[in-house]
């Protein structure tokens, strides 16, 4: 285990001091706007034993007090309850009880943190299209919007995903990993059955959302996870027929609503970018550079008049494993290289991991200040 780091930080010195009444959601918009900001916004992804941790190492009492101690534009994820969600969690698709998805704790890094994994899938067992309507779907309109835009105005000053959609995600942990992938080759009926049901309750969330708080909202998250360390999950030809027309119709239903579109996808995604970019994405993140064709300078030389790229701060190497000096000039580099592009959010590329040490992070947060305007 790490030991203990005791760092002390002005907690005044941050925010008032930089940010010249500009807000986080300002920020943001003017970068998504027209690429002009008084400086590199930046975001906070973490997982909660680093978020803990961070907390009583900078005497801060809430996560917004440490935002603000660390000069973060946080963008804030919301979304309506569900009155039988075991789970509070802002991601729609990991409300596992609603689902009736099994899950369980695995400890890595010999017990330093803890993820929550899919176990029993619901429907591993499925074998025709018909047996998709027998599954007990959630409904809609169970979940709550009656206190979503009151939680919008305590965030009005940062930037609002208010709801979020991550179909073949869902579909992984309601079939199983290997029995999803294959049904990509062998049972593509269910794969539409049950796809198109999982996009009609995210729509149906979405609309209730937009009309309970959408001028207050600034993103759908509209999401997946393909990505390995070297390739796609699945074959270009089975994405374009399974997945991307349902990340369209939302990311369409999602502008029309008047909100953007943030999607995140994992790994080694180059070859779907052309087709994300078609559908209307227009936040990339997390910009894992180091996973196979993911080179910086060819995404934002490529796709930079697109896309405003999100994270980039390398967490499998540089955040747990450099020094804050290699924190500092990666951030330097990022900034340099998406110059170039519509633009560019300050981020580690994926969840700060609980090995990464607290000087890294304040390296990274310092960086964007030093070298952001």
């Amino acid at each position: 285990m790490l030991p203990p780091v005791h760092i002390s930080i002005d907690k005044r010195s941050g925010r008032q001091h930089s940010l010249q009444n500009v807000t986080p959601r300002e920020r943001w918009r003017a970068v998504l706007d027209d690429g002009r900001a008084d400086r590199v916004p930046c975001d906070y992804w973490a997982t909660a034993e680093v978020t803990r941790r961070l907390l009583r190492e900078l005497g801060c009492a809430s996560e917004r007090e440490l935002w603000e101690a660390l000069d973060i534009d946080k963008c804030v994820f919301l979304a309506p309850k569900h009155p039988r969600a075991k789970e509070d969690t802002w991601h729609i698709p990991s409300l596992f009880s609603v689902w009736n998805i099994e899950t369980a704790l695995v400890p890595y890094m010999d017990g330093l943190g803890v993820y929550e994994e899919a176990v029993n899938p619901p429907m591993a067992n499925v074998t025709q299209a018909a047996e998709i309507d027998c599954f007990p779907w959630p409904k809609a309109e169970e979940w709550d919007t009656s206190r979503l835009r009151d939680e919008c105005l305590q965030w009005r000053d940062y930037p609002i995903v208010g709801a979020s959609y991550e179909p073949f995600y869902l579909y992984c942990r309601l079939r199983g990993m290997d029995r999803a992938l294959e049904d990509l080759v062998t049972n593509p009926d269910i794969v539409d059955a049950a796809m198109e049901r999982i996009f009609e309750i995210h729509a149906g969330i979405v609309r209730r959302a937009m009309k309970a708080a959408g001028d207050l909202i600034d993103f759908i998250y509209v999401a997946e996870d393909l990505g390995t360390q070297e390739s796609l999950l699945m074959s270009l030809a089975a994405f374009r027929r399974f997945i991307k027309p349902w990340l369209a119709r939302m990311a369409e239903l999602a502008r029309g609503l008047g909100a953007r579109v943030f999607h995140h996808d994992d790994g080694a995604i180059y070859p779907l970018l052309p087709d994300l970019v078609e559908i209307g994405i227009e936040v990339l993140n997390p910009v894992q550079w180091r996973c196979r064709g993911m080179d910086r300078r060819m995404l934002a030389r490529e796709f930079g008049g697109a896309l405003v790229f999100h994270g980039g701060v390398d967490n499998q190497r540089t955040l747990p494993f450099g020094s804050p000096q290699d924190v500092r000039r990666e951030v330097a580099e990022n900034i340099e290289i998406f110059r170039q592009a519509r633009g560019y959010i300050v981020c580690p590329c994926h969840n700060l991991q609980a090995n990464t040490p607290t000087e890294n992070i304040i390296a990274l947060y310092d960086a964007v200040k030093e070298f952001g305007s």
